[in-house]
């Protein structure tokens, strides 16, 4: 790890952290648990906008995709989540392992996927707001949202 990549994730837990605003990143990260906002968007597309209930079904498949490649990533390279001296993490994790952040891989697919017939700046304002989250929780390094931006994108252009 970089010396400067630890001091972006001291900066992040200690800049901009009063209890709504703790609570508001929580409540949004959590949305991001398993690809959830992403698929429940989809949900939400593919019942309400018929036209492009291939598109909603697309990037649901993406985003199942971009998920399970993550685990099995992380699981390969298995990289530690940051410890902070006097910082503890504000979110539980699922595992104990960091890289790449399946936050940010499955909101880059779905973004990738859905920019497609939707407008870009939104849909890359809200993955990078959601990978953005997990720094500012603890629970991952920069470097974790930055590979998972690039592989979820990756995949997005990769899956059919």
């Amino acid at each position: 790890m970089v010396r400067g990549e630890l001091a972006l994730l001291r900066a992040a837990r200690t800049r901009l952290h009063g209890p709504s605003v703790e609570r508001a990143v929580l409540t949004f990260t959590r949305a991001g648990e398993h690809g959830g906002l992403w698929f429940a968007l989809a949900a939400a597309g593919f019942v309400a906008d018929p036209a492009r209930r291939a598109l909603y079904a697309r990037t649901a498949r993406v985003t199942a995709v971009a998920y399970v490649s993550n685990i099995a990533l992380k699981y390969t390279v298995r990289r530690r989540r940051p410890r902070l001296e006097g910082l503890p993490p504000l979110s539980s994790t699922v595992t104990s392992l960091s890289y790449p952040s399946a936050h940010s891989t499955t909101s880059f697919a779905a973004s990738r996927s859905l920019s497609r017939e939707l407008p870009v700046v939104p849909l890359y304002a809200v993955a990078a707001a959601m990978a953005l989250s997990r720094v500012y929780v603890g629970v991952h390094y920069p470097t974790d949202v930055l590979a998972g931006a690039a592989f979820g994108t990756a995949l997005a252009e990769l899956s059919p």
